[in-house]
């Protein structure tokens, strides 16, 4: 995930948090509205982003796929340093 990425979704779930606190939402339904709505107002900035930016937010890349290629890039160790023997 990448930071944008991060961003958007911390905005999405802080939007959803504030609108279920104004509205005291209780129970699954009221809180399945805020979540919608808070959605709602995240998706709006997101597309006004990658509007304004003309590059796209959501990427393929994500974090196993990072972690896969960190391991490949690192160099193994010595043989002939190896205290193992």
């Amino acid at each position: 995930m990448t930071n944008l990425e991060l961003i958007f979704t911390m905005l999405g779930e802080e939007s959803t948090k504030q609108v279920s606190t104004k509205k005291d939402a209780r129970g699954f339904n009221e809180n399945k509205k805020a979540a919608i709505e808070g959605g709602k107002a995240a998706g709006n900035a997101l597309e006004a982003y990658e509007k304004s930016s003309g590059d796209k937010v959501v990427t393929p890349q994500n974090f196993k796929q990072q972690i896969a290629k960190a391991k490949k890039k690192k160099i193994s160790p010595d043989p002939s340093t190896d205290n193992n023997k």
